[in-house]
């Protein structure tokens, strides 16, 4: 959606109501679903995690998926027109213990609704610094007003372009995690081609995730908590925070050991979660390859 288009949405609808909007994003998603080559790529994915279903429960699953990828523009709506989401949360004690201390690295994933999650966790009263990176892409629609409205809630924002790696990206991160901050980074996507990345299995599925959150927790001495935002009903959330993934800085071969391990631990954490909100996959690309027991 160009951000003309998403611009006059928002426009109409406060004059003629949500309802308006969900309609339009409903039938844009529907749209998508139809046409976009991309399709394909979910119901792959559907047919490794539901593997004795049918093609058509595949598809199924696929529409609703692209349905439910709606309700990340509706909420923000929302939340930009007054009625921000009400939520529950898991395991934020654990984050709690790391504020003013090192720090922690928030790994998000394309599973649920990490932005989302951003905004409720500038809610909560802390004064801790947020820093969230984002990959910067050559045309930027719905993404640069995002962007735009995560900032203006006190999320920092750090672009990071899929060109080129500047040696500022890292040495901010790093800043913020040292002063006992937060820095949250997605783990599912690598934002260059010429990103390192770690092997992992995903249900069963060689798949690779970004190596530069480890490297974080490694350099700064910060845990890593893998969080998700799950919508359970209208624009109400359950934020989960998992236990503390620690790297300890060693020597060479024991390091690349523990970014190993460290990055199987979120990985079982990812399937572990995509089982449970299937359909809150918003990763459209492919992320599962052959069978590991091929490799």
């Amino acid at each position: 959606m160009s951000i003309d288009l998403h611009a006059m949405l928002v426009r109409i609808s406060r004059l003629a109501g949500s309802w308006f909007f969900v309609g339009v994003a409903r039938c844009i998603a529907a749209g998508y679903f139809l046409f976009s080559p991309k399709r394909e790529e979910s119901r792959r994915l559907y047919a490794i995690l539901f593997p004795h279903q049918s093609r058509w429960s595949h598809l199924w699953r696929a529409f609703k998926q692209y349905q439910n990828f709606t309700t990340i523009h509706f909420d923000r709506f929302l939340a930009n027109n007054g009625r921000p989401p009400t939520f529950d949360c898991e395991g934020g004690e654990e984050l709690d213990a790391r504020i003013s201390q090192q720090g922690a690295l928030l790994l998000m994933s394309h599973l649920g609704n990490w932005e989302m999650a951003a905004r409720l966790l500038m809610r909560q009263g802390r004064e801790t610094p947020l820093l969230l990176y984002m990959g910067i892409k050559e045309k930027e629609g719905v993404e640069r007003t995002q962007k735009e409205e995560l900032q203006r809630v006190g999320v920092t924002i750090l672009g990071v372009d899929q060109g080129a790696a500047s040696p500022f990206t890292a040495v901010e991160g790093l800043r913020v995690l040292r002063q006992g901050g937060l820095v949250s980074i997605a783990g599912d996507v690598a934002w260059r081609e010429d990103q390192r990345r770690v092997p992992v299995a995903v249900l069963g599925r060689a798949a690779f995730v970004s190596e530069a959150p480890f490297v974080f927790a490694l350099m700064s001495g910060a845990p890593i908590i893998v969080f998700f935002a799950f919508r359970t009903g209208p624009n109400r959330y359950r934020l989960t925070f998992s236990e503390p993934i620690w790297i300890k800085n060693s020597d060479r071969e024991e390091r690349q050991r523990m970014i190993a391990e460290a990055a199987q631990r979120y990985a079982d954490l990812l399937e572990a979660a995509l089982r449970a909100h299937p359909c809150e996959w918003y990763h459209f690309d492919r992320f599962l390859y052959e069978p590991v027991k091929d490799l």
